[in-house]
């Protein structure tokens, strides 16, 4: 990110400012990771010495990044509309869509991703993160010192997201981001070749090739034994979809050589 990102919040901060005679205001302009000195005036406002315009139309639940010559929103349409979307958290979510990919409702998705990363406990480990998103995962295992974390997206608009996005992880020699499908990509991979992985699949309506017993099996290969294996599977109601997902998932891990224990919105499974 180079520039800031502008929300509903910001830009009624920074008018609230100019309303109360200003001249400068403090807020945050990289969504809560930072706070910034804004000078504002009629004309527009001023941050580390360079003036932008007001932005005229600012919808709500929509970031916006400055292009060079305009605030533009963070969104892409290419096959689907992909957007970075704020939460009161300041972590953003992302919908592709409109469908959230990431839990915010009731806890922040970077806590979200703290406490599942910690369950396989990375400090030590070559990490597989099979879909990557916006990197959450990926982060948190950097902060848990982990060796190595492959990583894999294989769209590439979620990846141009993540260059925008300030929580997102950049620059670490310790992560490695493919643009690639991990059903493709993973049978290149070695055999027992990653201490731990996390798996955060789209819902099974999306990509039910995640869910199937032939990749189950390709994880098992490429986990050394005793390695850890979160497995995202959400809550979903089985009365309206049919299907017991959770309970699904443990039995296929479970063929695959993994023994397994439900672990709130997922599957916790070690490599017997």
């Amino acid at each position: 990110m180079t520039g800031p990102l502008v929300t509903l919040q910001v830009l009624e901060t920074l008018r609230a400012a100019l309303g109360a005679g200003g001249p400068k205001v403090e807020c945050s302009l990289d969504l809560d990771r930072s706070t910034a000195t804004v000078e504002v005036t009629e004309a527009g406002w001023t941050w580390e010495g360079q003036k932008y315009p007001w932005v005229d139309t600012c919808k709500d639940r929509t970031i916006y990044y400055w292009t060079g010559e305009t605030f533009e929103p963070v969104s892409r349409f290419t096959n689907s509309l992909i957007k970075l979307v704020p939460t009161p958290w300041g972590t953003p979510t992302f919908e592709i869509d409109g469908i959230k990919m990431l839990v915010s409702a009731q806890v922040s998705p970077w806590a979200d991703a703290e406490r599942k990363v910690g369950l396989i406990q990375p400090r030590g480990k070559v990490v597989l993160d099979t879909c990557g998103g916006l990197g959450y995962f990926a982060a948190w295992c950097l902060q848990g010192h982990a060796a190595k974390i492959l990583s894999f997206e294989n769209n590439p608009d979620v990846i141009w997201l993540r260059s925008l996005n300030p929580w997102s992880p950049q620059g670490d020699v310790r992560l490695s981001l493919t643009q690639g499908d991990i059903a493709e990509q993973i049978v290149a991979m070695p055999a027992a070749s990653v201490d731990a992985i996390l798996h955060d699949p789209p819902r099974f309506g999306i990509a039910g090739e995640l869910y199937s017993q032939v990749f189950y099996d390709h994880l098992a290969r490429v986990i050394r034994r005793k390695g850890k294996l979160f497995h995202y599977t959400g809550t979903p109601n089985m009365l309206t979809s049919g299907r017991d997902v959770p309970n699904e998932v443990a039995r296929r891990l479970a063929s695959a050589g993994f023994a397994t224990v439900m672990e709130g919105d997922g599957v916790l499974a070690v490599r017997r």
